[in-house]
């Protein structure tokens, strides 16, 4: 997070030192510990609830994006399902007698 190396951190607890003195020097760095380990949890905490809300967004688009190519699914079954019956109920065309039979309309004689 931030480049401070073992020299910076020397300099500034002698600076802390000389401008605090030995008696209150514990107390400080006490207490600047528990503020800085409020700070990381409070960080973190909003951290969590960013990537839940994040995750909670991606998850509600997946399911979207899921209703969506379903119902591309039944639209194209519906169509493939109208179609299909169109093309094998057109008519066919069959050849009819030019002429009636003459067997058919008279009665069968014995």
């Amino acid at each position: 997070m931030f480049d401070i190396g073992f020299t910076e951190l020397l300099l500034v607890g002698l600076v802390a030192l000389l401008v605090l003195g030995p008696e209150r020097l514990p107390g400080a760095v006490r207490t600047a510990g528990l503020w800085i380990g409020r700070i990381k949890r409070s960080f973190s905490a909003i951290k969590a609830e960013v990537e839940r809300e994040i995750g909670a967004d991606e998850i509600r688009r997946q399911l979207h994006n899921e209703k969506i190519l379903e119902l591309e699914r039944e639209m194209k079954a519906m169509k493939q399902d109208l179609l299909s019956p169109a093309t094998t109920a057109q008519p066919e065309k069959t050849a009819e007698p030019a002429t009636p039979d003459a067997s058919q309309d008279k009665p069968a004689q014995p």
